[in-house]
């Protein structure tokens, strides 16, 4: 099962266990990008969105266990979706930078290898100056992995 987050993520097939496990992180840069987005949004000059993360996924391939289908030694791509295709997206593991790309398109990726078992919160963020900080992210469980070629069998 792939795991995804959206911002604001709601409605049809969004159960409450689901919400447990996935949501958004806003911080305000400024108080005058609010203002001044708040203004041009009453005046009707509403103009494109900055650079902004949208959601995070992460596959776990061929993986498998019973308490999680990601382990430790093993590697997953974390998908990171935004809406500027230029500017650069920080991949974050339990908020340590683990990795910054240039997004193609609206999409980032990077290979992920957890080396630690436990509760892990993945998030990316991509830098507007003038706007709040949005940081998609999700939660996940990493039980011990033994990798067996092209998955990994998931323990604990």
């Amino acid at each position: 099962m792939r795991i995804e987050a959206r911002a604001g993520a709601t409605g049809p097939g969004i159960t409450d266990e689901d919400r447990t496990m996935m949501g958004t992180i806003t911080r305000t840069t400024t108080a005058a990008a609010v203002g001044c987005a708040a203004l041009a949004t009453v005046a009707g000059l509403a103009a494109p969105a900055g650079a902004t993360a949208t959601r995070i996924g992460i596959d776990p391939g061929i993986s498998f266990g019973m308490a999680s289908n990601y382990g430790t030694g093993c590697s997953y791509n974390l998908d990171g979706y935004v809406d500027d295709p230029s500017t650069p997206v920080v991949f974050y593991d339990n908020s340590v930078p683990i990795g910054v790309v240039r997004p193609s398109g609206t999409l980032a990726q990077i290979r992920w290898t957890p080396t630690t078992t436990g509760q892990h919160r993945l998030q990316i963020w991509q830098y507007h100056p003038n706007s709040e900080d949005v940081f998609p992210y999700v939660d996940i469980h990493v039980g011990t992995g033994i990798s067996t070629g092209s998955g990994c069998n998931v323990f604990g």
